[in-house]
């Protein structure tokens, strides 16, 4: 169980502005308050110095929101700020999220300058229609001129893409698909649409004006992807990312692993000597309770080694590699067979989970009906 409490070597810096909030999109962010931002930079480093002291870490990730949207003076601010306090060791993985548009001159010498070493790119898609039924606020062109000014500052790129949009056709995500590899990109992700409650698309779902893809068409355009992207030399790593040799995100293999990380900004989680926090999802909470030198905290539990072995095993089944038996018994002090119980073994016969030696892993037809097999591992 050391790897659950040893001192996190990641950490994660929660951006929240937007030009502007897609109809699909239910994460922490806050649109068209960029006057924000400044107060914003404050109260993060009113946030970062309760760590105490500087932390060395081998993955840096700054999400949001769109990290990229601040303008360059803030953006530079913002990058070394958390730099001098998360020290990225020699070696280490730098990472950023951003917008095509936003990827101007300035901007990435911003980056460059920072040492950015990754820079994940939200394209989403290659076709007009699905650009504009998303909201996205840039065209296809702009995605291959965002790409290549990416690939002159960071040695890894990454590209988001979604699929199972309303009325898309499977030749419409093929040529999404093939636009993509003809970049070639080091890391490919794959999303299937999902409309929440909370989002703008979701009362028009709810009144019919809006009808996703069915479960089998969204099936059936996953399994064209990783039919495609492994064809063109992708590794399918977990199940909705794909990386050329090295260029797997080391960041995001951290919560799959179930090792602890560093967490900063409105709406963060981190994960920390087995305690969990997440912040306040309101920005403008999170900036009073700072600015009044109260905890930005808004959730906090200390998590029960079955809890912590539970989510290790949910986590860790999503890697395409599935999880050594034995070294996760040594690792949790439990035995995946009996967390997952009659549940797993059901879905062994079922052909959804295999065992290959000492190795549990999904199969193909479990990866296309995988998150409704978490639940069970879950459970007490």
């Amino acid at each position: 169980m050391s790897s659950q409490i040893a001192e996190p070597r990641a950490a994660y810096v929660h951006v929240p502005f937007c030009r502007h909030r897609c109809g699909y999109c239910n994460f922490t962010l806050i649109a068209g308050r960029d006057d924000l931002i400044e107060r914003y930079l404050a109260a993060l480093e009113l946030e970062l110095q309760l760590l105490g002291s500087p932390r060395t870490v081998d993955t840096l990730f700054f999400g949001g929101g769109t990290p990229t949207h601040l303008p360059p003076a803030q953006l530079t601010r913002l990058l070394q700020l958390a730099r001098s306090w998360f020290v990225l060791a020699s070696g280490g993985e730098f990472s950023a999220e951003a917008n095509p548009l936003d990827l101007t001159p300035e901007r990435m010498g911003v980056l460059h300058e920072a040492g950015i070493t990754r820079i994940s790119i939200g394209a989403q898609s290659f076709s007009p229609r699905k650009l504009k039924l998303l909201e996205r606020d840039h065209q296809p062109a702009d995605i291959a001129s965002a790409f290549h000014a990416a690939a002159q500052v960071a040695s890894s790129v990454s590209l988001d893409l979604i699929f199972g949009v309303p009325e898309e056709t499977p030749a419409e995500w093929e040529a999404d698909l093939q636009q993509a590899i003809a970049l070639q990109p080091q890391h490919i992700s794959t999303y299937g649409l999902t409309i929440e409650k909370g989002t703008s698309f979701f009362p028009r779902v709810q009144r019919g004006e809006l009808q996703p893809a069915s479960d089998d068409a969204s099936a059936g355009m996953y399994e064209r992807a990783i039919d495609l992207l492994t064809a063109a030399g992708y590794e399918h790593y977990e199940v909705s990312n794909f990386a050329l040799p090295s260029h797997r995100c080391r960041h995001n293999e951290t919560y799959w692993l179930g090792r602890g990380y560093f967490a900063a900004g409105p709406g963060a989680a981190r994960y920390v000597q087995g305690v969990r926090e997440m912040n306040h999802r309101s920005t403008t909470t999170w900036l009073q309770r700072l600015e009044h030198h109260e905890s930005p905290v808004a959730e906090r539990e200390e998590i029960a080694a079955e809890e912590r072995a539970r989510e290790r095993l949910v986590f860790g089944l999503r890697r395409l590699q599935g999880i050594s038996l034995d070294d996760f018994q040594a690792e949790t002090g439990f035995a995946a067979e009996s967390l997952g119980g009659a549940a797993l073994q059901q879905f062994i016969v079922q052909g959804l989970l295999q065992v290959e030696g000492n190795t549990l892993r999904l199969t193909r037809r479990g990866l296309l009906i995988s998150d409704s097999l978490w639940p069970y591992f879950l459970r007490d």
